[in-house]
């Protein structure tokens, strides 16, 4: 019998839902289309030609007509702080991101319109603002916020603003006296106060310095959290995202989700699983200490955590654990080979006086989480820092092979916005991986220039080279860093295009619709240990699928963003649907 046959024999159960009259984008090895498909008790049935996939149907079958759209594996953001996210809207945040605010002015105005609300003494919290949006700060590069834009229209309150890379935070002179942070305080490693001329923090806190005031927060009750991930999930629906990577729970994240020992933001998602509430599958990575840490202190953080085993592994995994080896480009803390613009090369986020002393530092972590067992994903954004973290990685699989049960590590690089050949073809000989961010490409393409130069920001984000290296290159939108529209992600991985002037930024790291949809479903799928069972649309996978208005495959790249998701399942359940009849 053909697999042809076998996939179009009667079934002992009709399907519940028959797809006709579309394109079927399977993503499986050939990426064949086909125009037809089944979905029975939450698996793929059937797929293939109109005629033989409906055969699958029975009397009470759901036929959906796509009407010329374009059916295709449900969507995997391998990257997507999900509490976080959903704890950026309104009423939890106030909105200071672009383009809703378009100059610190507007952020000002925004802050004295939310204290006009909020009782004395409290605290006001807003998300999104980027110096490159903001019309002072673009009109003059030395302009920075400043914590006396917000103590103008907030003296009784302390105001916390988080920036849209989540890499720097800007409060007001309350907060700091709140946190207790002044000219004494001696900044964590790799991180930085800002100060101004007489040594004073101007309001302006970067990397690991963060959470000297995140600290001080008061801590938001697991309902609120569990109420930031629904939330989260209802927009997700919408946008045919039915997998997603939460990258950073456990000790290290609660500080920033504002949680307590007693109720982990894990816990939250523990109790959405058991109540039938988790919409999407959700992977997680343990994040045992914050943005800057020592080796010795990783160690006994991870040591501590006693996990239980999910009671639904395909819905909610703990599949690794991430570190934090440098910060970000913009604020000159990616540790670089060559000088950013103005000097200076940053330096590794982690404990130690020396390079050397930092390096065997991230080393360190990076042996014990894979002794231990764990996936690593390490947030590093450098090149010499990416460097350093692809050989430890190459190290740690050396000196300790892994247990048969999980031979295959899967170690991976989290953004690797300057990924240099060298790693690329070490990656690649080892099976490891690289988590890029297209839609943050697409933001910051024109801003990167002032930090590295031209050339070194056309090529962030190599996405052409690393997948000709033999690279597997899953694609995460890092929000709330940008919204998790998938669309524009891969919109811009065919174009190269900026958000803010259209230019093309590095046309040569250009790649295929084919090739982008593979890093959004079936690459990001092995991401999580489950290419298998997911991430395509094969028979006998899960029913996880997205359609689209539309023929993807004929589409203009710029119209792509444009195209509605008008349907989404997740295991054969519908979660987001506009074509019911």
């Amino acid at each position: 019998m053909t697999a042809h046959e076998e996939d179009t024999a009667l079934p002992a159960t009709p399907a519940d839902l028959v797809f006709v009259n579309g394109s079927v984008l399977t993503v499986d090895s050939h990426f064949t289309v086909a125009s037809a498909l089944a979905v029975t008790d939450g698996l793929v049935s059937a797929v293939g030609d109109r005629a033989a996939v409906m055969a699958h149907a029975g009397p009470a079958t759901r036929v959906v007509d796509l009407k010329g759209g374009t059916l295709l594996p449900g969507i995997n953001d391998s990257h997507l702080h999900g509490c976080a996210f959903g704890m950026t809207k309104p009423p939890l945040s106030v909105d200071v991101a672009h383009p809703a605010v378009r100059s610190v002015a507007d952020v000002a105005e925004a802050v004295r319109k939310a204290a006009e609300q909020t009782p004395a003494g409290e605290w006001i919290t807003g998300h999104g603002w980027n110096a490159g949006y903001l019309a002072e700060c673009r009109a003059d590069p030395s302009r920075q916020p400043t914590r006396q834009d917000l103590d103008a229209v907030s003296p009784d309150h302390p105001v916390l603003l988080y920036s849209a890379t989540g890499h720097a935070t800007w409060v007001n002179s309350a907060a700091l006296a709140r946190a207790g942070v002044d000219r004494n305080t001696p900044a964590p490693p790799g991180s930085v106060i800002v100060t101004d001329a007489a040594g004073e923090p101007t309001g302006l806190l970067l990397e690991g310095a963060q959470d000297l005031v995140h600290r001080a927060l008061p801590a938001l009750s697991p309902e609120v959290r569990a109420d930031a991930i629904r939330a989260t999930l209802r927009d997700l629906a919408r946008l045919g995202i039915t997998s997603y990577t939460e990258p950073g729970l456990g000790p290290g994240g609660d500080a920033l989700m504002r949680g307590a020992l007693a109720h982990s933001t894990l816990d939250v998602y523990r109790r959405l699983l058991a109540d039938g509430e988790l919409t999407a599958r959700v992977s997680v990575l343990l994040l045992p200490t914050g943005m800057t840490s020592t080796a010795e202190d990783f160690v006994r953080a991870l040591a501590a955590m006693d996990e239980a085993p999910s009671t639904d592994p395909r819905r909610l995994n703990v599949v690794g654990v991430k570190l934090f080896a440098d910060g970000i480009p913009v604020n000159k803390t990616s540790w670089m080979h060559e000088p950013y613009v103005g000097g200076g090369c940053g330096s590794l986020c982690v404990g130690g006086d020396t390079d050397e002393e930092r390096i065997e530092q991230i080393a360190e972590m990076i042996r014990y989480a894979h002794a231990a067992g764990y996936q690593a994903g390490v947030h590093v954004t450098g090149d010499r820092a990416i460097d350093t973290v692809v050989d430890a990685f190459a190290a740690a699989t050396a000196a300790h092979p892994r247990p048969e049960a999980r031979p295959d590590a899967r170690h991976y690089v989290i953004h690797g916005d300057f990924l240099s050949a060298r790693s690329m073809r070490k990656l690649a000989a080892h099976g490891f991986g690289v988590n890029m961010n297209p839609t943050i490409k697409w933001t910051i393409a024109d801003i990167e220039e002032e930090f590295v130069g031209p050339e070194r920001a056309a090529y962030e984000w190599p996405y052409r080279d690393a997948i000709d290296a033999g690279v597997t290159v899953t694609s995460g939108s890092d929000a709330p860093v940008t919204l998790p529209d998938w669309r524009q992600g891969v919109s811009t991985m065919m174009l190269r295009e900026s958000k803010a002037s259209g230019r093309v930024s590095g046309p040569d790291q250009r790649i295929r619709l084919a090739e982008a949809i593979r890093t959004y479903t079936v690459d990001a799928a092995w991401q999580d240990f489950a290419e298998e069972w997911k991430g395509s649309l094969e028979v006998g996978k899960v029913a996880d699928l997205c359609v689209l208005a539309g023929d993807l495959l004929t589409a203009d790249p710029h119209d792509i963003p444009g195209m509605p998701v008008v349907f989404t399942a997740v295991g054969g359940d519908v979660v987001h649907d506009e074509l019911a009849v």
